[in-house]
């Protein structure tokens, strides 16, 4: 009787194994995603705005550029920044950084860290690499003076004068950059 029952058992898999095969389901499911917005992106009308991955093969490090919205004191420049995909991408946020130092109130100068809700807090799996930028881009002329990361450019704001001083005396273009 012993015998009949361990036969009828279905096999045991093993825990690493169940795993590694829910991580590679999730990855694929993150890399279709990214695969489906790089294309959104790539069709859309957006202007001033592109991204698209560093490596071929690597679908969560991207390159992008935010150029600044006519009518602000960004336009005419434009932004390189970096995308990170963490592996629960949309769930989590991408990490987001400027590469191209932006003198701006919700910005860190040497680090290009970005103070943005939807990055943090306000973040939510319907946003979209697109939706990302454009938002990113309508920060530039419009800052959140309240919660500031960059407390000397939110002083300035109010100075355009001055505030463009700063932001030209920081600013390198992407051709020096690169």
């Amino acid at each position: 009787m012993e015998q009949l029952t361990t036969s009828l058992a279905p096999p045991r898999q093993s825990q690493k194994s169940n795993v590694t095969s829910s991580n590679q389901q999730a990855a694929g499911s993150v890399a279709k995603r990214l695969s489906n917005e790089l294309m959104t992106l790539m069709m859309s009308s957006s202007p001033g705005i592109s991204a698209f991955p560093k490596h071929d093969g690597n679908l969560f490090e991207w390159a992008g550029t935010i150029e600044g919205p006519a009518e602000t004191i960004y336009a005419g420049l434009t932004f390189k920044i970096s995308i990170s995909f963490p592996s629960n991408y949309p769930y989590v946020a991408p990490t987001i950084k400027f590469d191209t130092p932006c003198y701006h109130p919700n910005v860190d100068i040497t680090s290009g860290a970005i103070c943005l809700d939807i990055l943090q807090d306000k973040w939510s799996a319907v946003y979209s690499v697109q939706t990302i930028l454009l938002s990113l881009q309508s920060l530039l002329g419009e800052p959140n003076n309240a919660s500031p990361l960059n407390p000397d450019a939110a002083g300035l704001w109010s100075n355009p004068t001055a505030f463009k001083s700063q932001l030209m005396k920081h600013f390198r273009p992407i051709s020096d950059s690169a």
